[in-house]
């Protein structure tokens, strides 16, 4: 048999180019990922809002089941504290078609201004 000339022997390992499109793809999956994480916390700032936000309009939907007549016809405002936060409320009654049924509607509104939650009670 003859003997095969080929070039120099390869060494084993990666060329220049395969790292570099490797970095480029590792470079492309971590900041995906550090979006999604980003996303996350705001998705879970946002549900905590909401949530605090309805335990306040509940706390005051409560006290407007319990409160009379002439109380809740005039309408409130003001300001509670929950979760190291204020929350700003305000508080509407109407009346219905129905002999002596109450709407009253009451919206929470977080430091940001932005509505966060409503609560309907009919009393």
């Amino acid at each position: 048999m003859a003997a095969r000339t080929e070039g120099p022997a390869r060494a084993p390992g990666f060329s220049l180019i395969e790292l570099l499109v490797a970095l480029a793809v590792l470079a492309l999956v971590v900041a995906g990922l550090l979006n999604l994480a980003g996303e996350s916390a705001r998705t879970a700032a946002h549900v905590e809002q909401r949530i605090l936000a309805g335990i306040v309009a509940d706390n005051l939907a409560a006290e407007a089941m319990l409160a009379d007549a002439a109380t809740l016809a005039a309408p409130a405002d003001g300001v509670a504290h929950l979760g190291g936060r204020d929350w700003r409320w305000r508080r509407t009654a109407t009346v219905t078609g129905a002999d002596g049924l109450l709407r009253v509607d009451i919206v929470v509104v977080g430091e940001d201004g932005g509505q966060a939650a409503y609560a309907w009670v009919f009393r």
